[in-house]
C-alpha cells in the first residue's frame, strides 16, 4: 500500500447546544417550563468562557455550531501527524470522525486500511470481560483471525506488564492499567492505522517513554499515526507534520515544528515585545530585598525588539531596585525552548564584570551581552535574583519574553543549515593531520 492513506474532503460537524430529542411527554413540559423560569430569574447569563466560545462560533438559529468545518487533507502511508490546538478546537472530534465513531455532517473521508483507536480511557473495551477476552475481542474487530491475535498476545501482554491481572475483569483495573493494555492492544493489532488522543497522560513516565518508542516503531513499519497532544516536546519528538485547529477550523497543516511555533505564538501568554514591566501581581516581594521592575531585549544596534537575526548578538537589561543590603547577589538569566527545555543559564558572578554584592538600597540597571549561538527558532526568557547566602530567598520570574531567532543571515554570512538538529550552533575550528599507514596497501 503506498500513497495517500487518508483523505478529508471539507468535513464539518454540527451539533445543538444544550439540546436533547423531546418526546412531548408530561415530564419534558413540565421540565422545560422549570428551565424557563430560571432562565427569566438569571437573567440567562451565561459564563465569560461560555460567550467567548459561542462568539467564536457559526452559529444558526437554532443555537447549532459546528465543532468542525471545512476540514480538508490528505495523509500520506507511514505519516506521523500530530493534532494541536486550544480545548474545544476539535481535535478529539476529529479522530472521533476519523475512527467511525460518529460520522460527519458533511463531506466526505477515505481510509485505507484497519483502524485502531485509542480516545479515551476504556474505549472498545467491555468492563465484564477480562483482559484476555478483551484483546481478542479488538482483534475480532479489527478483522483479525484468532491465529493472528494469539501470534501478538504475550507481546501485547508483556508490553503492558498485566500478566497477573490478565484474566482479571477490567472493571477492576485501575486507569493506568486500562490505559496500559488499551494502548499495547491497539499497537500490537497490526492497524494500518492508530490514532491516539491525549489519554497517554494517564500512564507513568516508564509507561509514556515506551509509547513514545512504540509509536516511532509503529511508524517505521510504514504505518500511519495521528497523536493528539498538548506536550510540544513529545509532538516535536515523534511527528513529521502537525495540523492546527482552532473553534472547529484548520489554521495550518505543516511541518511539526512549524506549526508548533505558530501555535505557541498564537496561544501563548508571554509578551510578544522587546520590553516588559513587572509588576507586583506576578511574583510575591514579601521578604525580599530586591524587586525587578523592567527587563529589555536589544538587537546587535540597540533597537528594543524580539526578533533577531541568524547569529546576530543580543543583550537583556534588567531594571531592578534594592530595598535593603543585597548581600552577595546574584542574578541570572535563563533561555529556554517553547516545549519547556534549558538552552541555557548564565549569572552575573561568570565573571568579575557584573559583581552587586553587597550594593546598597537604591535602583539599578543591569546588562547582559550574549553571544549568539541559537539555531533558528522561538525561545522564553526568564530571569531570577538570589543572595548566595544560606537560607537565601529567590525570586524566579519565568517566560517573561518569548524571541525568535530568525531563518535568516546577516549580510555576508552563510544561510543556516536546515537539516542539522541541534539548539545550538558552535562555532568549530576543525583540523586534519596525516598520519603513518596503520596499514599495507595491496
Amino acid at each position: 500500500m503506498s500513497g495517500p492513506i487518508i483523505r478529508v474532503e471539507g468535513i464539518g460537524k454540527k451539533y445543538r447546544l444544550g439540546s436533547t430529542i423531546s418526546y412531548d411527554t408530561l415530564r419534558d413540559h413540565i421540565t422545560g417550563s422549570f428551565r424557563s423560569l430560571c432562565h427569566i430569574i438569571s437573567g440567562n447569563k451565561k459564563s465569560k468562557r461560555g460567550r467567548e466560545f459561542l462568539e467564536n462560533q457559526t452559529l444558526t438559529d437554532n443555537c447549532e455550531f459546528w465543532a468542525l468545518k471545512d476540514i480538508s487533507l490528505t495523509v500520506d502511508q507511514g505519516e506521523v501527524i500530530g493534532i494541536l490546538g486550544r480545548n474545544g478546537a476539535g481535535k478529539s472530534t476529529l479522530l472521533k470522525i476519523l475512527s467511525q465513531i460518529t460520522e460527519p455532517t458533511e463531506g466526505e473521508i477515505r481510509i485505507k486500511g484497519r483502524v485502531a483507536s485509542l480516545l479515551e480511557v476504556g474505549t472498545g473495551f467491555h468492563p465484564e470481560l477480562t483482559g484476555r477476552e478483551n484483546i481478542f475481542l479488538n482483534g475480532a474487530i479489527l478483522g483479525m483471525t484468532r491465529s493472528e491475535i494469539k501470534k501478538k498476545f504475550d507481546e501485547i501482554v508483556d508490553f503492558a506488564k498485566l500478566e497477573k491481572f490478565i484474566d482479571t475483569p477490567v472493571k477492576r483495573y485501575s486507569s493506568g492499567m486500562y490505559v496500559r493494555l488499551a494502548f499495547s492492544v491497539a499497537a500490537h493489532l497490526e492497524p494500518e492505522i492508530l490514532l491516539v488522543d491525549e489519554v497517554l497522560s494517564v500512564g507513568d513516565v516508564e509507561f509514556q517513554k515506551k509509547c513514545s518508542g512504540k509509536m516511532n516503531d509503529v511508524a517505521k513499519e510504514g504505518k500511519t499515526v495521528l497523536y493528539v497532544s498538548h506536550n510540544m516536546g513529545s509532538i516535536a519528538q515523534l511527528c513529521s507534520k502537525a495540523i492546527l485547529l482552532d473553534y472547529g477550523k484548520m489554521v495550518r497543516f505543516d511541518a511539526a515544528q512549524e506549526v508548533i511555533n505558530q501555535y505557541i505564538k498564537n496561544t501563548g501568554t508571554l509578551a510578544k515585545t522587546g520590553a516588559i514591566k513587572i509588576t507586583d501581581r506576578m511574583y510575591t516581594t514579601r521578604g525580599k530585598k530586591i524587586k525587578f521592575s523592567q527587563v529589555t531585549m536589544r538587537d546587535s544596534r540597540g533597537n528594543v525588539c524580539n526578533n533577531f537575526l541568524y547569529k546576530e548578538d543580543f543583550s537583556v537589561e534588567i531594571d531592578f531596585d534594592i530595598y535593603d543590603n543585597f548581600e552577595r547577589g546574584v542574578i541570572g538569566i535563563g533561555i529556554r525552548t517553547l516545549n519547556g527545555s534549558l538552552v541555557t543559564i548564565a549569572h552575573n558572578q561568570d565573571n568579575n564584570n557584573g559583581n552587586i554584592e553587597d550594593i546598597a538600597r537604591g535602583s539599578y540597571k543591569i546588562k547582559a551581552n550574549f553571544n549568539n549561538i541559537l539555531r533558528p527558532g522561538i525561545y522564553s526568557l526568564n530571569i531570577k535574583a538570589y543572595e548566595h547566602i544560606i537560607n537565601g530567598e529567590t525570586i524566579d520570574v519565568s517566560d517573561l519574553i518569548q524571541f525568535e531567532i530568525a531563518n535568516s543571515p546577516k549580510e555576508g554570512e552563510l544561510m543556516p543549515v536546515k537539516m542539522r538538529s541541534g539548539l545550538v550552533e558552535f562555532e568549530v575550528d576543525w583540523s586534519l593531520e596525516e598520519l603513518a599507514a596503520s596499514f599495507s596497501y595491496i
